[in-house]
């Protein structure tokens, strides 16, 4: 799978996501590992889900992990403390932001 790929994939994914719940602002970064390698970032701002195949300067937390195990946390087929505790998936920056990612998966 290709970089262009992963985040299509990660749009079509979320596009109907329900963040009506959320009434801050989050930035997240992905840098996605081994095929399809690249960075781009998910953003809640104002009411409206972004997707951007950029990095993301100004993020809560950055998630780093192969586009493989992205794909079985999005469709629950692996928890994302598991993935985290067996080193499938890094984080770094606020946990506590991390852990909202959640809310619209």
């Amino acid at each position: 799978m290709t970089y262009e790929e992963i985040v299509m994939k990660v749009r079509n994914t979320f596009k109907d996501a329900d963040i009506s719940r959320i009434d801050q602002h989050l930035a997240y970064q992905f840098n996605i590992t081994g095929e399809g390698e690249g960075a781009f970032y998910v953003e809640v701002k104002d009411g409206e889900l972004h997707i951007e195949p950029y990095e993301y300067y100004d993020r809560d937390a950055v998630f780093i992990c192969a586009a493989d195990v992205l794909f079985k946390i999005i469709s629950g087929k692996l928890d994302p403390i598991a993935a985290f505790t067996l080193g499938k998936l890094k984080v770094e920056g606020d946990l506590g932001k991390a852990l909202l990612l959640k809310e619209f998966m």
